[in-house]
């Protein structure tokens, strides 16, 4: 039994399909089906139930694959333990963010790293929170930024900053006269939303319940979903509706002048709580700092800018 038969069934397990997996772990599908069969065979048991269509796991291989990842955790831990008494600030440091707030945030943290940690190469991933979650705790991921509320066993979370929501229009909508926006107003409009597995979007239905409502109605025609927020920007700059966008993401000088414009909510305002997470266990915390640090001066340096 080696480690990477570990990571083999594990990724599997993940992926319930031998091609992706095997492309996961940068092997071909052959490799990744002989291995996985010696160490059933090594085991005396079947890991998966395998058919034409679907790899699924056996009752068993549930416990057994839990373990695997346990053990994989501690391999990576052991690494990073070696690595400990270095420089925190000379080795890779891997962050993945949501979707929500990559785009808008690494462009200014890489550039302010490098000049902080210069010896500190990043490794940066956008992705869904559970998919973020899952790759922090399989040592994957160093450290993600995501949405609070984010609890998991043995991560430590910091808020880094909270962000406001506001509502983006095209140029010359009614709206745009007014100092701020009612949230119960967006009922009246065509809203343009992410789709289901953002978690932005379910900040914005708690945030507003009728919206939720609203999409849960058959008649629902005021509502239209889309895959990032650079599409609906863009589907708002063609007058196909209104959104709501936290202020990072808001992006109107992006566009030709005058043909975007935002509008704050009316207290109280809706609002995300930005935060940091990382393994308990993770042996560089100077490294967590340094992160900590750089976004705070990006944040510093985009207030002056907006003032």
């Amino acid at each position: 039994m080696t480690l990477t038969e570990l990571r083999y069934i594990v990724t599997l397990a993940q992926e319930h399909h031998f091609g992706r997996a095997a492309e996961r772990c940068f092997v071909s599908q052959p490799t990744l089906s002989v291995a996985v069969k010696k160490l059933e065979e090594e085991l005396g048991i079947a890991l998966f139930e395998r058919s034409k269509s679907s790899v699924q796991v056996t009752p068993l291989g549930e416990r057994i694959i839990e373990q695997a990842q346990r053990v994989l955790e501690q391999s990576s831990l052991i690494k990073e333990l070696a690595n400990a008494g270095k420089d925190q600030l000379a080795s890779p440091l891997r962050i993945g963010a949501i979707f929500t707030i990559g785009p808008y945030l690494f462009p200014h943290l890489v550039p302010t790293l490098a000049r902080s940690a210069p010896r500190m190469s990043l490794y940066i991933e956008e992705g869904f929170t559970g998919n973020l979650r899952r790759k922090l705790k399989s040592g994957d991921l160093d450290a993600i930024i995501v949405a609070l509320p984010f609890t998991e066993t043995d991560v430590v979370t910091k808020p880094l900053y909270e962000e406001d929501f506001e509502v983006l229009m095209p140029a010359g909508h009614p709206w745009s006269h007014r100092d701020s926006i009612h949230k119960e107003d967006l009922l009246s409009e065509h809203l343009l939303l992410l789709g289901e597995g953002h978690c932005f979007r379910d900040q914005i239905l708690e945030a507003c319940p009728a919206i939720s409502r609203q999409l849960n109605s058959p008649s629902n025609t005021l509502t239209a979903e889309g895959g990032s927020l650079e599409t609906i920007r863009h589907m708002v700059a063609s007058r196909l509706g209104i959104t709501v966008l936290p202020h990072s993401a808001i992006g109107t000088s992006r566009y030709e002048s005058g043909l975007l414009v935002s509008r704050p909510f009316t207290d109280p305002r809706p609002s995300r709580t930005v935060a940091i997470a990382w393994r308990a266990s993770f042996p560089r915390p100077k490294a967590i700092d340094a992160v900590t640090r750089a976004i705070a001066g990006c944040r510093d340096a985009d207030t002056l800018l907006h003032e």
